[in-house]
């Protein structure tokens, strides 16, 4: 193939099928526990979390409810993956070999977001959320019913590898996914740019602008402890009492189980397994949706 316009506009098309093709064939696991929020700053503000408050009877004027108190923002970060195809492959019309690099970068792309998002579930036990706490921790600040700040927790001990309950029938899941800018498969192959006439390599890249932090710690429940009956309910119990300020009922229902490799038999167990002990029926069957995820550990 000649390296002129017209034959590498047809070569970028085939690389940016394959590149669809292993992005759109990814199984994604994130939008299970998180929300996607757009961005359009490098920096977005939710000092509005955990100052929503519920619906009231409309008795004389309205009840103005502070939502900047908190200070909480999530700051955009780079990413980028970039391949070189030599010059040469494509004079000897070999370029067809490196279609599935193109889909490999495009199945990176589309897991990235997983790894990003189950990485800082994992890291709940020792990374701040929007009160100043850790999200999974024993001090978070709630105002009971007499006005008085107490401490409530939504985290239970242990040195395992940890397990989680959730929350994800929100509008907003306990986690974020900020997207500032999509994965995009963009070139640099022109036969007058430095990388082609001097290394004589045609450079291709994905890139884009996102992050993640954390919403509502109400919503989660995380353990080190083992993934036991007696915990999974204990920790299942814990999280549907927690309450809002001023004691509010919350509602809150555990939705999702999840959990990594080490802890998948033990999960199934306890939710899927109808019958338990040679034959007594498993109260927990089907209580809450099972997620195994590979990025936990």
């Amino acid at each position: 193939m000649i390296l002129n316009s017209g034959n590498l506009a047809v070569l970028f098309r085939a690389f940016n099928t394959a590149f669809q093709s292993g992005f759109s064939g990814v199984d994604s696991q994130w939008g299970q526990v998180a929300t996607m929020v757009p961005s359009t700053t490098g920096t977005e503000d939710y000092g509005w979390l955990g100052n929503i408050p519920g619906m009231r009877e409309w008795i004389g004027d309205r009840m103005i409810h502070n939502l900047g108190q908190h200070d909480y923002s999530i700051k955009n970060r780079k990413f980028e993956l970039t391949v070189g195809v030599p010059s040469e492959k494509v004079d000897d019309d070999q370029y067809g070999v490196y279609k599935p690099m193109f889909e490999m970068l495009g199945n990176a792309a589309a897991t990235h977001p997983d790894e990003l998002v189950f990485a800082l579930l994992a890291a709940g036990f020792t990374t701040v959320c929007y009160d100043g706490q850790y999200f999974f921790d024993t001090d978070h600040p709630v105002i009971d019913e007499n006005g008085e700040t107490k401490s409530v927790t939504n985290v239970q001990g242990g040195s395992g590898n940890p397990w989680f309950l959730l929350d994800t029938r929100r509008p907003l899941k306990p986690l974020i996914l900020q997207m500032r800018k999509k994965p995009q498969l963009v070139k640099k192959d022109d036969p007058k740019d430095d990388n082609v006439f001097t290394k004589g390599e045609l450079i291709y890249g994905v890139d884009d602008r996102k992050n993640v932090g954390f919403g509502f710690w109400q919503m989660a429940f995380g353990s080190r402890a083992a993934l036991s009956a007696a915990n999974f309910e204990a920790n299942y119990d814990a999280m549907a009492s927690v309450k809002g300020d001023h004691g509010k009922p919350l509602g809150v229902k555990p939705s999702l189980l999840v959990v990594g490799p080490s802890n998948a038999s033990a999960g199934r167990k306890i939710v899927e397994a109808q019958l338990i002990n040679g034959g007594d029926s498993n109260i927990n069957f089907k209580r809450v949706e099972l997620l195994e995820v590979p990025w936990l550990e």
